[in-house]
């Protein structure tokens, strides 16, 4: 083989690694975006699980326009997505909730709902 030859290979072997290394890079960083996402989502489920305790009336279960002695549904505490818990006990105006992610137990998603029904989120460590 001649020098040229040598060196194309080389070059070509050079671009095929970096390639390789930018690909599973992107793919890293698509994981984390869908973690986040997965997350948010849940807590959007929970916080309107958490509204509709509030709006139902005692009879019924609920916390006749309170947030207070709601608890998240075993069902919605935890999957593969995250763990979540109740971070700020539930008032008349509100409740906090936050969402552990299960894949990097730093990452976290606070979320928190007021009287009317909006809600605010805000991730730390993605």
């Amino acid at each position: 083989m001649g020098q040229q030859q040598l060196l194309l290979i080389i070059l070509g072997v050079i671009i095929v690694g970096i390639a390789i290394a930018v690909g599973l890079s992107l793919f890293s960083a698509n994981a984390i975006q869908a973690n986040k996402d997965a997350i948010t989502n849940d807590l959007n489920n929970i916080m309107a699980n958490a509204y509709q305790y509030r709006i139902r009336t005692t009879s019924m279960g609920g916390g006749n326009n309170s947030y207070a002695g709601y608890a998240i549904p075993t069902r919605l505490s935890s999957n593969s997505n995250a763990t979540y818990a109740i971070t700020t006990a539930g008032t008349a105006t509100g409740v906090g909730i936050t969402g552990t992610s299960s894949a990097d137990g730093t990452s976290k998603v606070v979320a928190s709902i007021d009287a009317n029904g909006n809600v605010t989120q805000t991730p730390t460590g993605f």
